[in-house]
């Protein structure tokens, strides 16, 4: 029953189903000194240890996180991206210098997610206290990402800032999460003004 567990918990990861689930349990059970001991020990650890970054939502072990008082970032860009993964995503790369804001999802209707379950009512704030003079947009274009767009610029309207979004290299209806570094530069440096 405890194995069933442990492959139904796996389960619920992104890109794991039943069959990857099992398997992993399998190499865990049977390299449990070597591997399993170590992970479950590491991820306690860290999960009694990281937390939310109040400023722009990102994962760290203090807040503001290590993005926020980075020095060297420049503090009037300004990157709204959905989730951590985007941000990681951007960050391995090496390509983008500015700040974050990660919004936790996008607007859906049909999931039932409008503004109050997003990291929306502090962008505002943010870019006006900030004094940001550039947003880029990072949000996959779907359906959904494009609803999110819409609202962020109607957010900003009225504020002198250019606000950009990811241009070429994002196919529509992917997730910028799963995209590779080559492709997440040419989108971030070709971006477009919306505004």
């Amino acid at each position: 029953m405890k194995i069933r567990n442990l492959v139904n918990a796996l389960s619920k990861l992104p890109s794991l189903g039943p069959s990857s689930s099992r398997r992993i349990t399998i190499h865990l059970l049977q390299n449990k000194e070597k591997i399993m001991l170590p992970v479950v020990s590491s991820m306690l650890e860290l999960a009694n240890q990281v937390i939310k970054c109040d400023i722009c939502g990102n994962l760290d072990l203090q807040s503001p996180c290590a993005i926020c008082t980075d020095p060297k970032r420049d503090c009037k860009l300004l990157c709204i991206v959905e989730e951590l993964g985007d941000l990681w995503a951007l960050e391995k790369g090496n390509i983008y210098s500015g700040l974050y804001h990660i919004l936790g999802g996008r607007l859906s209707a049909i999931n039932g997610v409008g503004p109050q379950e997003l990291n929306l009512d502090t962008v505002r704030k943010r870019v006006v206290n900030l004094h940001i003079q550039e947003i880029i947009i990072a949000i996959s274009p779907t359906l959904e990402g494009q609803v999110t767009l819409q609202y962020i610029i109607e957010l900003l309207k009225d504020l002198n800032i250019q606000i950009t979004r990811l241009a070429c290299g994002i196919p529509m209806g992917g997730e910028i999460d799963y995209l590779d570094e080559g492709t997440l530069k040419a989108a971030l440096t070709s971006r477009q003004s919306i505004k």
